[in-house]
């Protein structure tokens, strides 16, 4: 049973955790494949992606029944991983993701409404990078359990480095605008300006920001004869102050200006994480994760030159979220195996967005040779709905969005591959 359980765990169920937490609540996304690490051979290397495509509109907006399409857009996470056996003991670890991001485009009927503070939001784009170096020192021996086997012990730490790439666009109600911001980071129109049109002016707010590190350090406790094991992984949180532009498309707005600096906090995170086989060629295995999106309040940058200088900020406002999955493995014989699972995730959103629950039902199967194997996943996720409330008055910032909107319950799919090799 053990060896086949552990050749499963490696690429099936992987493949299905990849495939679902791609579609996790926030702006996560990816998460750095450090489970390598417990693979057996004295070099292991694996490298995959998620598409993802949420199914997330506007049902009404400003109580209206809304007529523009989905907003969110579909998108893809890489994932790669190279490990290689320094000794009998302790091994390293190459990691690449994309942990974080988000992508959305609106249509006419939420820009319109969006024009109440000056301007409507035509599209946010937002993603991060991830290049990690993560080792695990190995201790054999520690525990027995009689028939089952003696424990092994498993110290890890290591660190990474992320970076953090934003633009959005927003639709200008005239090509007139004065020198003030409303609180909400959005320009004020000049009386008797032209307005009332979506062939308006546009501008787009971008940071591009370099690498910045952070770590990770936990511990894991296996009993290799009956595939257990048991894995606390914290990952620290990230700042970040990237550099950044405000440049408009017309000259009548001043050609741009200069966005000296943003600064914002990318979550910490820890996760629970257990398997064990439960009889031959079976295995259970589930996580707790919580992450600490409360940090995400504001998005503070502060513009320099031309008619709009100012500190400004873009609001979240968001809770802690917790991530649960629970799934069993199946390996059908010696080449194919099969997995399912289902996880929840908490939605984040408090007055200002609809990050609302998620479930999300993932499955996957593995091909596997003697050296390489090929895991294959889909998943399907059911989006809670929501309501926004819209601000106490027109730019005033604080709770609420620009207009009052709602979402109903909505779907997400993806589908998941990973080609694995080891020696």
């Amino acid at each position: 049973m053990v060896g086949a359980v552990k050749v499963f765990l490696a690429g099936v169920a992987g493949t299905a955790l990849m495939v679902a937490s791609a579609q996790a609540g926030g702006f996560s996304r990816g998460t750095a494949d450090t489970d390598i690490l417990f693979e057996e051979g004295n070099f292991n290397m694996r490298a995959g992606a998620t598409i993802v495509s949420p199914q997330r509109g506007y049902s009404t907006i400003n109580g209206v029944a809304a007529a523009d399409g989905n907003y969110t857009n579909s998108y893809v996470v890489p994932t790669g991983a190279v490990k290689l056996n320094l000794t009998d003991y302790a091994r390293c670890a190459g990691t690449y993701t994309q942990p974080y991001g988000g992508s959305s485009s609106y249509g006419p009927q939420a820009i319109a409404a969006g024009l109440a503070d000056g301007s409507g939001l035509v599209s946010r784009q937002f993603t991060t990078d991830e290049f990690g170096l993560t080792c695990a020192a190995m201790f054999d021996n520690v525990g027995s359990f009689g028939e089952m086997g003696s424990g092994r012990l498993s110290l890890i730490g290591g660190v990474f480095i992320e970076n953090f790439n934003f633009v959005e666009t927003v639709q200008f109600q005239g090509a007139v605008i004065t020198a003030g911001l409303l609180a909400a980071g959005q320009p004020a129109l000049v009386a008797g300006a032209v307005g009332g049109t979506l062939n308006g002016t546009q501008g787009a707010l971008s940071f591009n920001g370099g690498y910045n590190p952070g770590y990770r350090i936990g511990l894991a406790y296996e009993v290799p004869e009956i595939a257990a094991r048991v894995q606390l992984l914290y990952r620290s949180q990230v700042n970040h102050t990237p550099a950044g532009t405000f440049v408009t498309a017309a000259d009548a707005l001043a050609g741009g200006s200069g966005v000296t600096r943003a600064a914002g906090t990318l979550p910490q995170s820890l996760e629970l994480r257990a398997q064990t086989g439960v009889a031959p060629g079976t295995l259970v295995f589930g996580s707790v994760k919580w992450t600490d999106w409360s940090v995400l309040q504001r998005l503070n940058y502060t513009v320099t030159g031309g008619p709009l200088p100012g500190v400004r900020n873009l609001e979240f406002f968001w809770k802690d979220g917790w991530t649960v999955t629970g799934g069993v493995g199946r390996e059908f014989n010696d080449w194919l195996s099969g997995s399912v699972s289902l996880t929840w995730d908490q939605g984040v959103s408090t007055t200002e967005d609809v990050f609302t629950d998620t479930w999300t039902l993932a499955t996957g199967v593995q091909i596997k040779g003697e050296r390489a194997s090929l895991s294959l996943g889909g998943a399907i996720s059911h989006l809670a709905g929501g309501a926004v409330a819209a601000e106490a008055a027109v730019g005033a910032g604080g709770p609420g969005d620009t207009f009052a909107y709602t979402v109903g319950s909505d779907w997400s799919y993806a589908i998941g591959g990973r080609f694995a090799v080891n020696w």
